[in-house]
Order: C-alpha cells, then structure tokens, then sequence
C-alpha cells in the first residue's frame, strides 16, 4: 500500500531531489559506491582530495551526492558540508577491524552535529566480496547503531566492486 502511495505522489510532483553526503573512513569505499551508482561500473579511483559531488538518479529521486574526503585530516572539514543534508551514507571497510573503533568515533561525533539531528542515516558494511568480512550485523555491534535514538538508520552488507546491496540500501 505505502509503495502505491509513493508511486502516485512521484507521479504528481516528479522528481524529488535529496542532498546526500558519502562519509567515511580512507579506503571504505566511498568513491567507488559514488561512480558505480553514477555510471554504473567501477572506475579507478585514488584516494579522495577534498570532495567529489555527482548528480545520481535513482528511481524518481534525483540526489546531489557529496563524497567528502575519509582520511583523518580531512574529517574536522566534514561538518562544512552537513547544512541541508537529507541523509548520510556512511561507508565502513567489513575487513578493517583495526580501525572499526575509529570509525565508530567519526560516526557519532558526525551525528551529534546540530545540521544532521533530522539526516537519515544509511551504512554500507562494504567489501562483503573480500574473505574475512564482518557482517551487517558485526559492523552494526561494532559501530553502536542499537544506541542510535530518534534517528531513522539501517545498515546493508554491500560490494561496491560487484554492486551488490547499492541499490536495496537506497530502495529503503
């Protein structure tokens, strides 16, 4: 029924557009999830300088998605970028269990911000084709998302390099 109801708004008001930022740590994955949802296939990539932005059309909603550095020095930036930030998506490295509690830090400091109170929240628990992965569920213990109140969040085990959970992550 609520797909009915979507499909007939979308009808009537056309395309929607949403702000989104693409965050996490260094090697997540962020710009490969970027450009495979932009053009389809994966392209080389080094690591971020700064920030990439892309108009992504996904369904009847067009999204203006920022990819924002992930390496230390440039996180402290991210908040230059949250006003009128719809939802996040946050990128974690499934195998990098070093760096998990790190990840978990950015993570609630990033959502403690005043400009992303109302930001949904979407986590891509990403490289689930490399052997050693943890699990969406792992991924969400690890990053505390249980203690994540008034905010609507979920997580999705994806693989940017074969594609897989992209498109059921933005589905929801």
């Amino acid at each position: 029924m609520g797909g009915y109801f979507s499909r007939l708004l979308a009808r009537l008001w056309g395309e929607k557009e949403v702000r989104i930022l693409i965050l996490g740590l260094d090697g997540a994955g962020k710009t490969t999830i970027l450009y495979r949802l932009q053009i389809g296939e994966v392209v080389t990539t080094i690591p971020t300088i700064g920030f990439n932005v892309e108009t992504v059309t996904y369904k009847n909603i067009k999204f203006q998605v920022w990819d924002l550095g992930g390496e230390n020095h440039y996180s402290p930036y991210w908040r230059c970028y949250y006003a009128n930030t719809d939802a996040v998506i946050y990128v974690v490295d499934s195998i990098d269990r070093d760096r998990l509690s790190t990840s978990k830090e950015e993570l609630h400091a990033m959502l403690d911000e005043e400009e992303l109170r109302e930001a949904a929240l979407l986590v891509f628990a990403n490289k689930q084709d490399m052997v050693g992965a943890l699990t969406s569920a792992e991924v969400s213990d690890a990053l505390g998302l249980s203690t994540l109140k008034n905010r609507q969040w979920s997580i999705y085990k994806t693989s940017a390099v074969k594609g897989d959970g992209l498109t059921e992550g933005l589905d929801w």
